[in-house]
């Protein structure tokens, strides 16, 4: 299991997994009154969260399923990353994509977290690439089977 550094100045318990086999844990917005999300409309919500990941890893802000089909509320830049030398305070960009105004409330549930490893690339110029089955075949090339 990896350690990850975190200050939690909220109020609300630590992200945790909800079950054994879940990859995301649940992050809570920390605000002082209820903020209404008109529809289409973005706001950056608190969360009262910093945390210090090893090199190699990113968090990745992701949106929760039942607020996305219940509600329409999403992450306009999801998923959203956080790089591991990040140290300002978590933040969700939510986005209300129903017609209805949605209100979001302190301690509810606002997104998904996971924690990823990942690589960082050299690049190496070059003339032509090997070739492939797909090729240059772009959107909708493999078609429907």
């Amino acid at each position: 299991m990896l350690e990850v550094k975190i200050i939690n100045k909220s109020p609300h318990l630590l992200p945790a997994y909800e079950t054994a086999g879940a990859a995301g844990m649940d992050i809570r917005a920390w605000i002082i009154e209820p903020i209404e999300l008109k529809p289409f409309e973005r706001k950056l919500i608190p969360t009262g969260l910093y945390i210090e990941l090893p090199l190699g890893y990113e968090a990745q802000l992701r949106p929760r399923s039942g607020l996305a089909f219940k509600h329409g509320i999403s992450l306009p830049n999801t998923p959203a990353t956080i790089d591991a030398d990040y140290r300002g305070e978590i933040k969700v960009a939510l986005i209300n994509l129903s017609t209805e105004t949605f209100v979001v409330q302190n301690g509810e549930r606002i997104a998904q977290m996971v924690v990823a490893k990942h690589e960082q690339v050299s690049w190496k110029t070059v003339e032509t690439l090997s070739e492939s089955s797909r090729g240059e075949g772009g959107f909708g090339s493999t078609g429907k089977k």
